[in-house]
């Protein structure tokens, strides 16, 4: 049991931590357009990125697919990107939400590159355990956790700065994706791989 609550630690860790970002900044590109009325449309988006994460941990871990490390590591800021230019398509083209299911399969795909670029490091964590399910289901339980409290914290952002501020819905999403995308470019830049 000690194990498995190592993992939740771990899969809370890897998505707060503040030096590698990249995981916050995906899921307040993707959190930005909702409002506290959606939340359960967000938890389910979280859920999908979850499952799609660990999916891809494991193909890794049980040695079913590998990856060029370079490439994903580059992926991952054009994938946070991607969702942030998304956000701001749909405002200058005032068009409303996609629909789960467009949202639901990008994220799903998102998830996949964001779990190859942690693989590396979960494999060398697991290298010594016989069993690998319960770390993964420990680990996916402490991401799960971990982005519906960064998912509650952008959307309580949201409602403070359009209730509580009086900031027009488009403006806020408009500004916050643009952000987004400008902090991500340093990223792009640095993972470039060519």
């Amino acid at each position: 049991m000690n194990d498995f609550w190592f993992y939740i630690e771990l899969g809370f860790e890897h998505v707060l931590d503040l030096g590698a970002y990249d995981h916050i900044l995906f899921l307040a590109a993707l959190a930005v357009p909702y409002s506290f009325k959606q939340w359960k449309q967000v938890v389910i988006l979280a859920t999908i990125f979850t499952v799609a994460h660990c999916t891809s941990l494991a193909l890794s871990a049980y040695d079913v697919l590998k990856v060029d490390v370079g490439l994903i590591e580059f992926l991952i800021p054009v994938t946070i990107a991607l969702t942030a230019l998304f956000n701001v398509y749909r405002v200058l083209k005032n068009e409303g939400n996609t629909g789960i299911f467009f949202t639901g399969l990008a994220t799903a795909f998102f998830g996949l590159i964001h779990g190859f670029g942690f693989s590396n490091y979960f494999n060398m964590l697991m290298a010594e355990e016989e069993h690998k399910l319960g770390p993964l289901l420990g680990f996916a339980t402490g991401i799960e956790f971990s982005q519906v409290a960064i998912i509650m914290i952008v959307l309580l952002l949201t409602w403070l700065f359009r209730d509580v501020l009086g900031l027009k819905k488009n403006y806020f999403v408009l500004g916050s994706s643009i952000l987004i995308v400008l902090i991500t470019i340093p990223m792009l830049m640095d993972t470039f791989p060519f």
